[in-house]
């Protein structure tokens, strides 16, 4: 019984602070009403609208520091790699074409295991730091970039917002709870409409800058995406190479940011089926037997909670079991509540 009257006592205490914070605004709302003037009115409305944005901002502070971050340690990697494959560029065997750029080339298609072949080491040296390059700019890329991609798919999402805005029939807050409700297919509309772009843009290049048949073209993007790099097909002009600096970066990261928004977004779907057909479905007396925790015959409001989240895969039994614990070992005088005399003794 001492369970059930915890839950009882949060939820009633919830509910009451949720009841007094309701009754303050609507106090708030009906002076300032017959306070303000048609003026103030104005502005007080347009600050409704802009609050939501606002307050949304804020959360891609973080956002924007960690880009700064990736961006400094990309930068990092590849300057110490093009160093490295310049001093040693007589030791690497193949067509090549500016120095710096043909290093900064070997070392992008590295580190994104694409080895078109087109540049091999050849000595012993070039080899062993070829292989060190690789290990760690495999284990690195996915890191490092598929943070800048998460970072500019939550950039889009905002652009969205404030272009949704423009039309006076959408809500603000609405859209903005649509956007964060439905962040993955959001991230998964950017990357696909990104990725369409990349693939348009590497093939127009390979046409118009190396001269390839459309063909060869889509053939030599799609082995460089998926990372095959079978090597037949490849960027071999200065120019070319200055292209697939930037273009072999960004098309190999948003194919796998494309697939992983796809997965995403699948769960996301299953789990809010799951969800539906948890609060749909009639209860059975098998069902009240399992959420009366507490064995009296009986399901309070917080048995059948606890019990709904255990199915929907919210919260399991150990995790509940385990809060419970830490209940009791904070409750200090057994009395079935938290107060401040617990928290000092405890």
């Amino acid at each position: 019984m001492a369970d059930e009257d915890v839950r009882q006592s949060l939820l009633s205490s919830t509910n009451d602070s949720l009841n007094l914070n309701e009754t303050k605004a609507i106090q708030r709302r009906k002076s300032h009403h017959r306070s303000k003037g048609p003026s103030e009115k104005e502005s007080q409305e347009q600050e409704k609208v802009l609050q939501p944005l606002i307050n949304v901002e804020p959360t891609f502070v973080g956002l924007e520091f960690r880009i700064k971050y990736v961006l400094l340690l990309l930068a990092l990697y590849l300057g110490i790699g093009t160093i490295w494959f310049f001093l040693i560029k007589n030791q690497i065997y193949g067509k090549k074409t500016n120095g710096v750029i043909d290093a900064i080339y070997f070392c992008v298609v590295t580190m994104t295991s694409v080895g078109y072949g087109d540049l091999v080491p050849h000595s012993t040296l070039a080899k062993i730091l070829s292989c060190i390059y690789a290990f760690t700019g495999v284990s690195l890329v996915g890191l490092i970039l598929s943070n800048a991609a998460d970072y500019i798919a939550e950039k889009q999402g905002i652009l969205l917002v404030k272009a949704m805005l423009k039309n006076e029939k959408f809500n603000t807050a609405e859209v903005l709870m649509d956007v964060e409700t439905n962040r993955d297919k959001y991230k998964f509309l950017m990357t696909s409409l990104l990725l369409v772009v990349l693939i348009i843009s590497g093939i127009s290049f390979l046409i118009l800058v190396e001269g390839m048949e459309f063909i060869d073209a889509f053939y030599c993007v799609c082995s460089t995406m998926t990372t095959l790099g079978y090597g037949d097909k490849s960027f071999s002009t200065q120019e070319g190479r200055i292209f697939a600096i930037l273009w072999i970066l960004s098309s190999t990261i948003c194919l796998g940011q494309f697939f992983l928004y796809l997965a995403a977004l699948y769960t996301e779907r299953r789990q809010k089926s799951l969800v539906k057909w948890v609060l749909n479905r009639k209860l059975t007396p098998s069902d009240l037997e399992a959420a009366d925790m507490d064995h009296d015959e009986v399901v309070s409001a917080a048995e059948f909670i606890l019990y709904k989240l255990k199915e929907m895969g919210k919260v399991c039994q150990d995790d509940i079991l385990l809060l419970m614990e830490r209940f009791k070992a904070l409750d200090v005088d057994h009395s079935g509540t938290l107060t401040t005399d617990d928290l000092i003794l405890s």
